[in-house]
């Protein structure tokens, strides 16, 4: 499975936890830290655990892979999932927009989600 391929299974499996403002930037090309970064916001600390566990249970099923690196967890206002290639990134909505990783880096290319995630 390709880094971008994924990525696109990572945000499938926070849309299927009813994730919010679900993004996926392509970073590859700007930095070694991963090729693409998941965002993705949740409503309360319980959905960014929920969110989290999806993420971890996707990659688990799909590739028999664990996070190499999680981060975040005691604070209740984010999560980081560290896949390699790929990093997800759930944060509650204060935290999100106090960090503002799509303004840090805006220019990274954003991933077409349509056809990806569920209309709502």
């Amino acid at each position: 499975m390709t880094s971008r391929e994924t990525a696109l299974l990572l945000a499938k499996a926070l849309d299927s936890k009813k994730g919010l403002d679900i993004k996926v930037l392509e970073t590859g090309e700007l930095t070694t830290l991963a090729d693409y970064f998941v965002l993705c916001s949740a409503g309360s600390s319980t959905q960014i655990r929920a969110l989290a566990d999806a993420c971890e249970k996707a990659m688990k099923e799909e590739l028999g892979e664990d996070p190499h690196h999680v981060e975040g967890h005691r604070g209740n206002t984010w999560v980081l999932l560290d896949f390699s290639a790929v990093v997800v990134h759930i944060f509650n909505e204060e935290a999100r927009q106090f960090y503002d990783l799509e303004r840090l880096w805006s220019d990274a290319t954003p991933v077409d989600l349509s056809g990806v995630l569920t209309e709502n």
